[in-house]
C-alpha cells in the first residue's frame, strides 16, 4: 500500500510559524491532483481531529480552531500537500498526519482515507 511522508514538524515558541509538506513515499505514485487530502493531529489523550481539507476542486476547509492562522494548499506538479501554521499555541501542540482520499469531496473519518503518512510531530512551547 502506498503511504505518504510528512516532514516539517518541530519545537517552536508560541506565535511561531512551521510549514509541513507532505508527499508520496513512493517514486511512482499515484497523482493526488483531483482527490481529497487532508490534515489530521492527534494530541496526547484526545481523539483525532480534522484540522484542514483541501477537495478535488482545491477549495479548502478549515477546523474553527485554525481558522486565520494555518493555510491548506497543494503544489499539484509536484504531487505535495501543505500546511502553513502561523500563530502557533501550545494547544496546537500534536502529532500531525496526513491524508489523501479517493474522492473529490473530503470526509471528515479519518479511518475512510486510502492514503496516511506515519506523522511529524509539532511541539509547541508557551
Amino acid at each position: 500500500q502506498e503511504q505518504l511522508v510528512e516532514s516539517g514538524g518541530g519545537s517552536v515558541q508560541a506565535g511561531g510559524s512551521l510549514t509541513l509538506s507532505c508527499g508520496s513515499a513512493s517514486r511512482a505514485s499515484t497523482r493526488f491532483t483531483t482527490m481529497c487530502m487532508a490534515w489530521f493531529r492527534q494530541a496526547p489523550g484526545k481523539e483525532r481531529e480534522v484540522v484542514a481539507q483541501i477537495n478535488g476542486y482545491d477549495s479548502p476547509s478549515y477546523a474553527d480552531s485554525v481558522k486565520d492562522r494555518f493555510t491548506i494548499s497543494r503544489d499539484n506538479a509536484k504531487n505535495t500537500l501543505y500546511l502553513q501554521m502561523n500563530s502557533l499555541k501550545p494547544e496546537d501542540t500534536a502529532m500531525y498526519y496526513c491524508a489523501a482520499h479517493h474522492y473529490v469531496i473530503c470526509m471528515s473519518d479519518y479511518d475512510s482515507y486510502t492514503w496516511k503518512g506515519q506523522g511529524t510531530q509539532v511541539t509547541v512551547s508557551s
